[in-house]
């Protein structure tokens, strides 16, 4: 089933290792909802009400309630992306328990056709900031698992990042399956951070809920909690501590390069 079609929950992995100075690497187990947002209010999950596992519109694009398809629809607007003009699906960690922490969402931003064009990656910090940047080709060609997009980095994450440098991302939304990589490099144009998400997708039902609650217990509580375990990791191995700085102004920002594999 491709993943425009219903909504999905996608069983996977993310994986973070740190190259430079000092190496740190995890990887667990983690599960994802694979939202079309035409159909989001048909999917058997609470929408906008608490339950054990639930979705709700403010914790994602505007944060305050705003339609999501009209906020991602006026974000490819104002950076004229216009051929992305079908399906927008969100993969996105849900609440569990009332309780929710996304690191990153992708919006994936298809034509009528649905081939993928676009991707906003919604990047939530621990800080309660966020930023978006938009991965797109500059012809608003088909993106393929074969592409690279590269862009900016300008949002300050982690405490142990400078912002400076660029990212380095990549995708595969192929039927039945879901990866995202991104990858940092500094300033010196070293590679200094690999991470990915991979998974398979599953249609959503009680009983897929009911597998993802209790095969995964508190997951969004568990990837707050092993952030900042892996915090104390990196602060014992004695890896700087940066301070974080005011962001920037921009709160979107788009991919400039391409590169293909």
């Amino acid at each position: 089933m491709g993943i425009t079609a219903a909504p999905q929950i996608m069983f996977g992995d993310v994986m973070h290792a740190r190259l430079l100075p000092k190496t740190n690497r995890f990887k667990y187990g983690i599960y994802y909802l694979c939202l079309p947002l035409s159909k989001i209010k048909t999917m058997a999950l609470s929408y906008n009400r608490s339950a054990m596992i639930s979705f709700y519109d403010a914790d994602h694009g505007a944060c305050d309630g705003t339609n999501l398809a009209d906020w991602a629809q006026g974000i490819l607007r104002d950076f004229h992306c216009d051929k992305a003009d079908g399906e927008i699906t969100l993969v996105c960690m849900p609440r569990v328990m009332g309780y929710v922490f996304n690191p990153v969402s992708f919006w994936l931003c298809h034509d009528k056709a649905e081939q993928l064009r676009a991707v906003i990656c919604e990047v939530h910090n621990t800080f309660g900031e966020r930023h978006s940047y938009i991965c797109a080709h500059t012809d608003q060609s088909v993106i393929t698992e074969k592409d690279t997009l590269t862009g900016r980095k300008i949002f300050h994450v982690s405490p142990f990042l400078e912002r400076e440098g660029e990212y380095k991302f990549r995708f595969e939304t192929r039927s039945g399956k879901f990866g995202a990589w991104i990858d940092y490099y500094n300033v010196d144009g070293e590679k200094q951070l690999i991470t990915s998400l991979l998974g398979n997708t599953h249609i959503l039902n009680k009983q897929t809920l009911r597998n993802a609650f209790w095969g995964y217990p508190l997951v969004t509580l568990k990837a707050i909690v092993l952030i900042h375990w892996q915090a104390l990791k990196i602060i014992a191995k004695g890896i700087k501590y940066i301070p974080k700085p005011t962001q920037k102004v921009e709160k979107v920002t788009i991919t400039s390069k391409i590169t293909k594999l």
